[in-house]
């Protein structure tokens, strides 16, 4: 009997493995596709949507056009998974067996206990989100006047919280829009842990995007009204996006596999099999063992190298041979704020750029390059040309 291998999830981890497991099994065993969506989206750019709603049709990539006719295709939440029978429980109370699954369904919102925060703030975890900000935003500005702005607070400045506010800020020039935006960091500097120079370039451009940043006190609480950083300071907004953290889905917290208690993020070793070895995990939902201290970093660049050894380590469970195993290597940071972009520690064909970090034309170019190189990887040349000019 053909063996079945399900793949859940059509984020980076997800499309990318789906392409290399086609390309290394080549019709030797049964693939299903699972996922809550019919497209892929390139998640790094869907900030551009809270700008301009129209992007979506460039960062979204139908399914039909990244798998091959042969993999079957179920669009489905998962419910859960049970491992002891071998079998993916979906929300529509139908049941996939497997007999070798991938688990790339990605993260959802870590909130940290903080009161009000869960009820009060939007997210960005999926396009969904993004036009719920725009339409937000849009809503905000139109009840506010010049003398009288609209108070938008972004909670977290790492990548996501960074490039939102970027995106609210043109938003507001290319509009007129009479919008304040203030941009929350508990800890001590706006990307926190990158490198100074990183940080100091990104304030430098939050700054003359005149984006308020408040670094050094955390949000404590949150009620419909305001937001309280720190003991002594009350935050009025119209609207509260939080972009601070990630944990584990729903659907995996209570899988009989081995997970980090504190995210509930599945444990996998550098070959991607868990506790279970008819099981694999790679992107955000999982903590990748590495070599050191620290797990592989819950980033995109992350995910897309991930994927690739993924779909081949499936294969090979497959045919029964010895899995590689993988070591995450760091290509550097590339951060848009707005139209403006910071590039650091960026390597090309595995060679370090003589700058460390540099922005303008060249950076902003590289931010375009990488979100094409990836379009074209899981779809077409001519649907990354299109994308191009969009992002």
């Amino acid at each position: 009997m053909t063996d079945n291998v399900v793949v859940l999830g059509a984020g980076y981890a997800g499309a990318g493995a789906i392409k290399s497991l086609e390309d290394e099994l080549n019709g030797e065993a049964d693939i299903t596709w699972i996922s809550d969506t019919d497209y892929h989206l390139v998640l790094h750019e869907s900030h551009r949507c809270i700008r301009d709603p129209t992007v979506q049709e460039k960062v979204t990539i139908p399914v039909g056009d990244i798998k091959s006719r042969q993999t079957d295709f179920v669009q489905a939440s998962v419910a859960d998974i049970d491992t002891e029978e071998r079998v993916v429980e979906l929300d529509d109370d139908s049941t996939v067996e497997y007999d070798y699954l991938l688990v790339a369904i990605g993260s959802q919102t870590a909130f940290f206990g903080i009161e009000g925060l869960a009820e009060y703030a939007h997210t960005l975890k999926s396009l969904d989100d993004a036009l719920n900000i725009h339409d937000a935003i849009a809503s905000a500005a139109r009840d506010a006047t010049q003398n009288d702005p609209a108070q938008i607070v972004v909670g977290g400045a790492g990548l996501s919280g960074i490039q939102t506010a970027g995106e609210i800020a043109e938003y507001r020039d290319e509009r007129r829009a009479p919008l304040e935006i203030h941009l929350v960091e508990g800890l001590d500097e706006v990307m926190p842990n990158g490198d100074p120079e990183l940080q100091g370039a990104i304030r430098k451009r939050l700054e003359a995007a005149d984006i308020n940043i408040m670094c050094g006190e955390f949000i404590g609480e949150v009620d419909e009204d305001t937001v309280y950083v720190g003991e002594e300071t009350e935050l009025d907004y119209d609207e509260l996006i939080w972009t601070g953290g990630i944990t584990g889905r729903d659907a995996v917290r209570d899988v009989e596999l081995d997970k980090d208690e504190r995210s509930h993020r599945i444990d996998s070793e550098r070959d991607f099999q868990t506790s279970d070895d008819r099981v694999f995990a790679i992107g955000d939902c999982a903590m990748i063992d590495q070599p050191g201290d620290d797990p592989a970093p819950p980033t995109a660049q992350a995910a897309w190298q991930a994927a690739e050894v993924a779909g081949r380590n499936l294969a090979r469970a497959v045919r029964g041979q010895p899995l590689d195993t993988w070591t995450y290597d760091d290509m550097g940071t590339v951060v848009s704020v707005g139209d403006k972009a910071v590039a650091h520690d960026v390597k090309y064909m595995g060679i370090s750029v003589p700058v460390d970090t540099f922005g303008g034309f060249l950076a902003e170019n590289l931010k375009k390059a990488i979100a094409a190189k990836w379009i074209r990887r899981v779809s077409t040349t001519g649907r990354a040309a299109k994308a191009w000019a969009d992002m």
